[in-house]
């Protein structure tokens, strides 16, 4: 079962490699470093990191994300290796330290909600104390200088998408709207969706690090608690 989850968001930036001493977002990269050692100090069983891909796929626990793929100025053999997602939960993890099993595993873009759901229902049985770490960005529509450039429907969205985790809200978590979220570009909706199934019936206790869109682009930062005896309060920073 999950005993302690997390959601961070996976932009390149998030690499420090990728921008040098540049402090981009660093308020971004401290939330992330917090609620991952918040995972890595429940000593679990195992930390399983779920991330977007194209596919559905478990990769090798030992891989690494190549960061000259996104970089080539690091050198290396400009492959990606792991998907982005993927390889930057695992960069979370080595920074907090983290040596201990992990599964790394991949939701393809284009997951219904009840695969994602029973993808993470699945990931929860495999272990009696696993904790799970998830990686997606909300939309890429929120500004003139977005990468989709601005929808106006990014902004009501991503707010939805917030409150659902503020308030612990699985339920309107899995119903996120996957073809709007296409549109949106946002590519977080399957992991956010088998964090949903993971989770189970409960109301977990949430609490956001975390919230803004720069570059045009909604990051969200959360940690997410079992709430004792199954009954959950959310909680907000």
């Amino acid at each position: 079962m999950i005993i302690r989850a997390a959601l961070c968001p996976c932009p390149p930036i998030l690499a420090r490699e990728v921008t040098g001493r540049d402090p981009v977002v660093s308020g971004m990269r401290e939330a992330c470093a917090e609620v991952t050692a918040r995972l890595v100090e429940v000593g679990p069983d195992v930390i399983i990191v779920v991330g977007p891909a194209a596919e559905t796929a478990g990769w090798d626990s030992a891989s690494r994300l190549d960061l000259s793929a996104i970089a080539p100025a690091l050198g290396g053999s400009g492959t990606p290796g792991l998907p982005l997602s993927l390889g930057l939960g695992v960069l979370l993890l080595d920074q907090a330290g983290y040596s201990g099993p992990r599964v790394l595993q991949a939701v393809g873009e284009h997951e219904p909600a009840p695969r994602c759901t029973e993808l993470g229902d699945k990931l929860s049985a495999s272990a009696a104390r696993a904790a799970l770490l998830v990686m997606g960005d909300g939309s890429a529509r929120r500004s003139p200088a977005a990468p989709g450039h601005l929808d106006e429907r990014a902004a009501p969205f991503d707010a939805q998408v917030e409150r659902a985790i503020r308030d612990g809200d699985l339920a309107a978590l899995i119903a996120v709207d996957a073809a709007l979220a296409r549109d949106l570009m946002a590519t977080g909706r399957p992991a956010w969706q088998v964090l949903a199934g993971a989770m189970g019936t409960g109301q977990p206790i949430t609490e956001v690090l975390y919230a803004d869109d720069p570059f045009g682009v909604a990051y969200l930062v959360a940690g997410f608690e079992v709430a004792p005896n199954g009954a959950g309060q959310a909680g907000a920073s």
